[in-house]
Order: C-alpha cells, then structure tokens, then sequence
C-alpha cells in the first residue's frame, strides 16, 4: 500500500534534512555524482532520520561518508544484514551511526538512515556514484538526477519487506537543491540542454571541449533534473584503458587494467531504408490512476494517459499491413482489446482506435506482472516476430522480479520501454529494454511522446541483429576477461559498452583489436575498433567500478535464476566483489560508526521519515479525478457522433479481473467546451490502414479547404483517393517537416500504396496539390 506522509511527522516536528548540494563530472559518456546531504536536529531530543530516494538504476554507488563538526567518518562495504547489525548496536549503544542501503525491490531506490543525531548536531552525508549516460534518439547523452520519488504501488496480498516511501507534495520538500556539472570530452560540447531552467553554458577552453553548467536561481526541487549533452561527431567508437588500483592485488578486479569499450555499429544505407512487412506488435499501456497527472507543470491539460492515446494512434497507423498487433491495458486488473493477436487491416484497426480513445486511467494500482505473463502466455505467430510495447509511469515496487520475467522471455521477443513523467523507476524502464534487448526512452517535462515512440518503432520495424560474437586481438602475453554481460541486441546509432579486465605484461606501443560480428537481414556483417592499450593514470577508477557494477548486475541476475535458489555461492560471489570494488549491491550496504568521542547519548531515540517529493499526490489526485470524468465525457460524446456516421461496433473486452479501484463518475453539461484536435493527429486518424486516404468532408476540414476547393482542381483521369492521398502527403511535408519523425513511417506506407495503384498522373497531381495548398513540394521529396 502507498504511505503518504506531509511535511511535518505525527508531533508536527520539522524533519531535519535541510538542504542537498549535487556536483557531476560528465567524461565523454560517463557521469561521476557527488551530492552531500546536510542534516540538522533542533530538537532537544537525539534523532533518528530516515531518508528514502532515487537513483539511477545503474549506478555504482562507491563512496559514502559522514561529517559531525571536525570528525569525517568514511563508511565500509559489509554484507547487508552484519551492517543492518552493527548499525543497531551502535544505536543500543547510544553511538551515532549511518546506513546507506539498496532496496531488495529495486535497484533505483535507496534509503538512508542517521542514527542517534546529538540534539543541536548537524551532520553533513557525501555519497558518491558513477553511472553511463543513455544515447537518446536524437544522438544526446542523457543525464538524470531523480529528485522526484514516487510512491511505489504495492498490492495488499504481495509480501511485506519493501522501504516505506514517505513523500509530500513536490512544491512543499523542506530542503534546498542546488546543482552544478562540469563536462568534458575529446570532441567539443555543442550545446546542453535542460528541463529545468540553466544559467548559460560556459566554456573554459577555446576548443570548447570542456565546459560548465549550473541550475538557475530558484529551482524549486519539483522535478527530475535532466541533462541532454550534444557532442560534435558523437558516434565515433573509443575506448579507454585504466590502470588499476596501486593498493590492490595483481589478478583482482581492482588490480588489474580494465578496458571500457564504446561501441556504435554502422548498418548498411540499403538495409536502414526498408522497413519490416510483418511482426507482432503488442502494446501495454499503463492506466493506474497515477497516469491521469499532468505531462508537464506548464500544460496541465495533456495527461499522461492523453499522450499515451494520441501516441497509439500513430503508432497503429504505422504498421505494415498483413502484420498482427493487439493492446493491453493494466492497473489492479488487466484488460486487452482481443482475446489474441488479430491481423492488422481497416476492421481491427478501427475497432482498436474505438478502444483507445475511451482509455483512462481508472484501473487502480500498478500491477504490470500478471499481464506481462499473460502475453508471454500467448504462443508467437510463426513468421511474425513479436514487439512489445510497453508505456508505463513506473510506480512499481516489484522492479526485479518483472525485470527476470522480461529476461527469461529475451529469445521470443524484443522489448521497447517507455518511462513517462517525473518519477518513473528508471531501474525498471532501462531494465526492461536491456533483458529485452529493445530500447528504452523517458519522457519528460514538456518532451512530446510521439517522437520519442516513433523512433522505437522504427528501431522495431527493421530486421533484428543476430548471431551476435564478440572477438578480441590483444598482443601474445596479454588477455581479456571479458565482465559486462553478452551484447543482445545492436542498433544504428545507439551505443554499445564493453568492459573486460587485461592480464599480462602491457607495453608502451601496444594495441588492442575488439571485432563484433553479427549477421543481419541475412547477411554477415562487422565493425572493428582499434586501440592502444596503455592505461590512463588519472581516471580515478571509475571504469573499474562500471565494470564491478556490470559484473555485479549478472550476478544478481543469476542468483534470482530458479536454480540457484538453494545455493549460496553466487550471493558470496556478490558480496566479495562489492566489498572488494567498494560498490553497493543488493546484498550489502555501506555502514558509518562515529566512536571518536567514546560519550553515549542520552534518552530516547526519535524517528524521522524525511519525505521525498513526489508528483503523484493527493491534491493532484483530485484535480486528475476531475479531468478524467471530463474525458470520460469527451469519449463518450466521441462514440455518440461516431455512430451518426459509421456502422457501430461493440467489441468484447476481455477482461482478467484483480482488485480495482472505485471509479468516480459525474455528469459534465453538453455545454462543456471540447479540446480541439491537433490538426496532425486529425490527418493521420482518418488514413486507413492501407495508407491512403478518402477524398471526405473530414479530410477538407483537416487540410483546411471546403469539399468543393478540394475536388475542383484533381484531374480527371485520377481518382479519389489517389488524389486524397497525394493532398495530405504534401500537407504533411508543406507544413509539418518539424515534426517529421512522428509521421515519417505512415507517409512511407502512403507512397507504397501510390506505387502500388501504377498510376502516371502523380505528376500532375503534386503540382496541382501544390497550388491547391500553397506549398512547393516536389514529387522527389515524396518519395514517388
């Protein structure tokens, strides 16, 4: 169950974390974060504070220290129940002690607990972790700082165990942010991006390789932070070697040089410009109550839910025809629209988009497993690769066990996520694409959700890499270990990292070769990536702690395997690399005991839940609860017009029945204004699932002309809907090339069916489409 708590505890006692100062070093593509947390107890009893929040899914986290007055006291890695020990006897003791650990759910959340703060003490706590940027889409290197939790929905028949998130409205958090990052690469920044407002970028060299960014004064701690970085020629393949730890052993982990490959395959042009004719494309959308928040501070009308239904309709206008597809929706039950996967053609699509836009976030919590293992239920079409989708605003306790599920299903399918707004578990989101050897995006802020699902389709659209081997060509007296997981999946453009430990006698000249071979559409294909294997002094062991936290992952991963329920091995395994590499896992902790001063406190001991901000809150639970019923409305109004029109159509929704929320329903005035459709989305919801279009009334009104403008000038020997087609494919590159990527792939199915029809007016028609619209496209730039 979801425990909220507000800004004071049942006493109406202040908690006592009172600011967070964050400092990040971007090198190239790696983050090191820095974030010391600065606590105080006014009180005139000793304090005890717990504090739960996020972290990026895939940080190592390898340093964690506290400062009372003159005292530091840096913490130790030990095995999580022996540092849980210590810190209660510390505590029995009257000693002041700090335990940070990793949630046994999730691998992004964390708590942190101040054990026995002396009344009028303050006490300052520095954690540091590394972590990899994701390539979006767009060729940025995407950096996140999570300062918004959200509670994580857990059913009431599931097991106890969980951290109890406390959190309270974004707007009234208690403490401070204030946050700066320093980046540098071999290639120049060209620009850095935010969805929070930054002072101006500043440089400080003349190359502009190196550079510094801050947050603007005012930052309210109300949102995820989120870096976009843009280097010059970011593609380019690198590789750093390391040397290893001076205090470590010969032959371990720490001591020996690591090498971090950064890889980015290249595809061949004739292969990126097809697209697949089949698949099975299966969507899960998340309609938890959670989904009804805004998209954004500033448009407080899109949900969550309202981007999703307007992403859907893209997306199924999208796919080839002749392919399979089906949608799921999930909260405390599931629902889909058909029993099974149904052949994508004009009667399924339109039953679906029926289904859709009557979709709303009324389906309780957030229970993701049973409908994921239902699909996987489902057997594949044969012929027809499956592709699922899955949208989600990630409010999940339950993060590793769907993140296995996901895993042990790798070989049937590929799995493209989709984390939406502030909150989302970034674990879960970048779990799901990674064992699902898919791809991963996050949608944040005033970030348009189309885009972002469109290139993932195109992604999923083009033939799967296979038959993936990794080959190494070191000099004779040296090896390589190799300690991230198998590479499973490749894509243009997006970035694949290896990291392996080196053994041997290294000189100065010596070079290194990495070949990664694959076979794809068929055809064998490689890229190769030379490098000198001299390791770099002064990297401060950040790839060894990537590399420990890779190899830490598949560990972890393994010992959740059935099979290794009785046996133990993998767990020690995990905790001597985390003590020995000083990074955190799920199975130990990081414990700080202050003995200094010999001197117990005194008295009872209070505890303090700090709240952690959070989106998703009970004031915005009401205005949502509002917004949906006007939806609700809008839908129902939306069925009502249809059937003046159009042959109604009533499909079964079948329907796996769990524990679901009450829905509050309200009547609305038929005087309620309606939003206005967004003209792309009017044009592409009334393209029929072959690619073209019907010259009607409804497409007039799209392309902002009357029936009779429309027909007037089309030539006679063509007929309508080549016509109708030729008119909305030049609207679409006359006046939405901003916005192309969204619909990019339904124009692509348009031109094929103009092919298709073998017509030899298409000349005529683009320079009469042209003068009809306004607009000077030529016949080329369509695509004819």
């Amino acid at each position: 169950m979801v425990n909220h708590c507000g800004l004071l505890s049942a006493r109406k006692e202040p908690v006592p974390l009172k600011s967070v100062e964050v400092e990040v070093e971007v090198r190239d593509h790696v983050a090191t974060v820095v974030s010391t947390l600065y606590y105080e107890n006014k009180e005139d009893k000793p304090l005890e504070a717990v504090f739960v929040f996020p972290l990026p899914g895939d940080a190592a986290v390898c340093h964690f220290s506290a400062t009372l007055g003159q005292t530091q006291i840096i913490a130790e890695v030990k095995e999580k129940q022996e540092a849980r020990e210590d810190y209660d006897d510390a505590l029995s003791s009257g000693l002041e002690a700090f335990l940070l650990e990793e949630s046994e759910q999730s691998p992004d959340i964390f708590s942190l607990s101040v054990g026995s703060l002396q009344p009028g003490e303050s006490a300052s706590i520095r954690l540091e972790y590394v972590t990899e940027l994701n390539v979006q889409a767009d060729s940025g290197l995407r950096f996140c700082l999570p300062a918004v939790l959200n509670p994580r929905y857990q059913p009431q028949d599931s097991a106890s165990g969980n951290v109890q998130v406390t959190s309270c409205p974004a707007s009234l958090v208690p403490y401070t942010l204030s946050f700066s990052a320093q980046v540098s690469s071999p290639r120049p920044v060209s620009k850095i991006e935010s969805n929070c407002s930054l002072d101006p970028l500043q440089y400080l060299n003349s190359e502009q390789t190196k550079a510094t960014i801050k947050l603007a004064a005012g930052h309210k701690f109300d949102r995820d932070v989120e870096l976009l970085i843009y280097y010059k020629d970011a593609h380019q393949p690198t590789a750093v070697v390391e040397a290893g730890q001076a205090s470590a052993e010969l032959g371990t982990l720490m001591g020996d040089p690591v090498v971090m490959l950064s890889l980015y395959p290249e595809f061949p042009q004739a292969v990126m410009s097809s697209v697949a004719t089949c698949g099975e494309f299966v969507c899960l959308l998340d309609r938890s109550g959670s989904m009804g928040a805004a998209m954004n501070h500033s448009n407080r009308n899109e949900t969550r839910i309202s981007s999703a239904r307007d992403t859907l309709l893209l997306l199924l206008k999208s796919l080839p025809m002749g392919s399979y597809f089906n949608i799921y929706s999930f909260g405390s039950s599931f629902e889909s629209i058909f029993p099974k996967s149904v052949e994508y053609n004009q009667e399924t699509m339109e039953k679906a988009l029926k289904k859709v836009e009557e979709m709303q976030a009324n389906l309780g919590g957030t229970e993701i497993l049973k409908p994921l293992k239902h699909i996987y239920s489902q057997p594949c079409i044969p012929s027809q690769p499956r592709q699922l989708f899955v949208f989600t605003d990630g409010e999940v306790w339950n993060t590793k066990e769907i993140i296995d599920l996901v895993k042990r299903n790798s070989h049937a399918h590929r799995c493209f996520s989709f984390g939406i707004g502030e909150g989302a578990s970034s674990a879960l989101i970048n779990g799901l694409a990674k064992e699902g050897g898919g791809h991963a995006q996050f949608i944040l802020g005033s970030d348009r959700m189309q885009p972002k699902v469109m290139q993932s389709l195109r992604y999923a659209l083009h033939p799967a890499v296979v038959n993936i081997s990794v080959t190494w060509d070191l000099p004779k007296d040296v090896s390589a270990t190799v300690l991230s997981p198998p590479i499973t999946s490749l894509f243009q453009g997006q970035r694949s990292l290896i990291y392996a430990g080196l053994t041997g006698q290294i000189s100065e000249a010596a070079e290194g070769c990495v070949t990664v071979k694959y076979s794809l559409a068929g055809h064998p294909s490689q890229n190769q990536l030379r490098f000198n294997l001299k390791p770099t002094e002064d990297s401060g062991l950040t790839v060894h702690r990537l590399a420990a936290r890779a190899l830490i992952r598949c560990l972890e991963m393994e010992d959740r395997e059935p099979r290794q329920q009785q046996d133990d091995s993998v767990k020690k395994k995990v905790v001597e690399l985390s003590v020995q590499s000083g990074v955190s896992s799920a199975f130990t902790a990081f414990i700080a005991v202050n003995k200094g001063n010999g001197k117990a406190i005194q008295g009872p001991l209070e505890r303090r839940n700090v709240p952690a901000p959070s989106e998703y809150f009970i004031d915005t639970l009401i205005k949502n609860m509002a917004a949906n019923i006007i939806e609700k409305s809008r839908a129902l109004r939306f069925r009502k017009t249809k059937k003046k029109k159009t042959k109604s159509f009533k499909p079964s929704l079948f329907s796996w029945k769990g524990k679901k929320q009450k829905v509050v329903q309200s009547d609305v005035p038929e005087t309620s204004p309606l939003p206005t459709m967004d003209p792309l989305l009017h044009l592409v919801s009334l393209q029929k699932a072959s690619g073209c279009w019907d010259l009607s009334p409804a497409l007039a009104t799209a392309l902002g002309k009357t029936s009779e403008e429309l027909k007037k000038p089309k030539p006679a020997s063509v007929n309508m809907e080549i016509w109708a087609t030729v008119l909305s494919l030049i609207w679409l590159h006359g006046f939405k090339m901003d916005v192309r990527e969204e619909w990019e792939l339904l124009a692509m199915k348009a031109v094929s069916w103009l092919r298709a029809q073998n017509s030899s007016d298409l000349n005529e028609c683009v320079d009469a489409g042209n003068a009809l619209l306004g607009c000077n496209v030529t016949k080329d730039s369509l695509g004819f």
